[in-house]
């Protein structure tokens, strides 16, 4: 691998400024009540707390599209909310952030996916679910099929965005991919459990250990057994690449005739990998939106997985801090253009 220089990361930071990418996914709502224990309850051996303060933001597959926002992407939001309250709360917050809503299936057999984190005395309390992993039905897969079909050509590419939550069911995204190669657009997905060996024909999957481990059933304790891995689902999947992400290790890329490259992490303190896999899917897309090969989009998105994983909680990359990052490891100065996009 060629490293890269100030003025290809700079090129790269500004190419993918204001591209457009689908992200369709299950998408969430993560609310947050924050509060003081004020005592016990004499109802049940558990503590009562005062709510004081509450905070919504986007989760799940929403989350990958704040941080193509952060980055300087604009993405395209497509997935299924309920027709209820929390489905016109989640449309609101696209709107706040000057994002079109059309790409919404609204599903009133099911309800907005809602994560409710309840925090006391700066403590994790407990954690309230309200959500259907049932799979989306046919009607429901046709209209986000044909909305994909509507904006395919506005677009440079195609985030898949799996929780195992019902919407990415194999009937609706083997349709989109072979979409997507008819068009020329990238795929990258990001894969839970369900239908990992699904995805086939697509450009860039990307696993992390746990996941690869289950869907393979072996453990990936060594490199022998981590290059075993990856060939399995580059065969497997007919991908063009695979990138395995490794926690604290880093991660592992796989091309087909080609070596593994294997990166350590960037993080100089780890505070927390939560959303961190999110950060991984946004800023490869985006670097593909921009142009770049699989070894260069993996370097960025290893530097934002490292500076998310040093900040506490799910918080998307800060465009400039990667900019800063990235320079100073290229040895260059970021310019007024790499920093702001050339606008166009």
């Amino acid at each position: 691998m060629q490293p890269l220089d100030a003025s290809r990361i700079q090129q790269l930071i500004q190419s993918g400024y204001g591209k457009q990418i689908v992200v369709l996914g299950d998408l969430m709502v993560d609310r947050y009540l924050w509060g003081k224990v004020s005592r016990i309850s004499p109802e049940a051996p558990v503590p009562v707390i005062d709510i004081d303060d509450e905070e919504i933001r986007f989760g799940g597959a929403a989350n990958v599209a704040y941080n193509l926002i952060s980055l300087g992407a604009r993405p395209l939001v497509v997935g299924v909310v309920g027709l209820d309250q929390w489905g016109k709360i989640f449309h609101s917050m696209l709107l706040d952030k000057n994002l079109r809503g059309d790409g919404l299936v609204m599903d009133e057999s099911r309800p907005t996916t809602l994560k409710t984190r309840i925090i006391g005395n700066s403590q994790h309390i407990a954690r309230v679910d309200r959500e259907s992993t049932a799979p989306i039905g046919p009607a429901i897969q046709e209209k986000i099929f044909q909305f994909v079909a509507s904006v395919i050509d506005e677009v440079e590419g195609i985030i898949f965005e799996d929780y195992n939550k019902g919407v990415l069911v194999p009937e609706l995204f083997h349709r989109i991919i072979e979409l997507a190669r008819q068009r020329d657009k990238f795929v990258a997905v990001d894969p839970k459990f369900d239908h990992f060996l699904e995805y086939r024909g697509v450009t860039l999957f990307k696993p992390n250990r746990k996941e690869t481990e289950e869907a393979l059933a072996m453990r990936l304790n060594g490199r022998e057994a981590l290059e075993k891995a990856g060939r399995l689902l580059l065969e497997r999947l007919q991908a063009k690449g695979v990138l395995i992400t490794l926690g604290a290790e880093g991660m592992a890329l796989f091309q087909p005739d080609r070596e593994p490259l294997l990166m350590p992490t960037q993080a100089r303190k780890v505070a927390d990998v939560s959303g961190a896999g999110d950060t991984v899917i946004a800023t490869l897309a985006y670097a593909l939106a921009g142009g770049a090969g699989f070894e260069e989009a993996m370097t960025l998105a290893n530097f934002a997985a490292g500076l998310v994983c040093e900040e506490v909680g799910v918080v998307p990359v800060d465009r400039q801090r990667l900019i800063d990052e990235l320079m100073l490891w290229a040895g260059g100065v970021p310019s007024p253009a790499a920093q702001q996009g050339d606008g166009s």
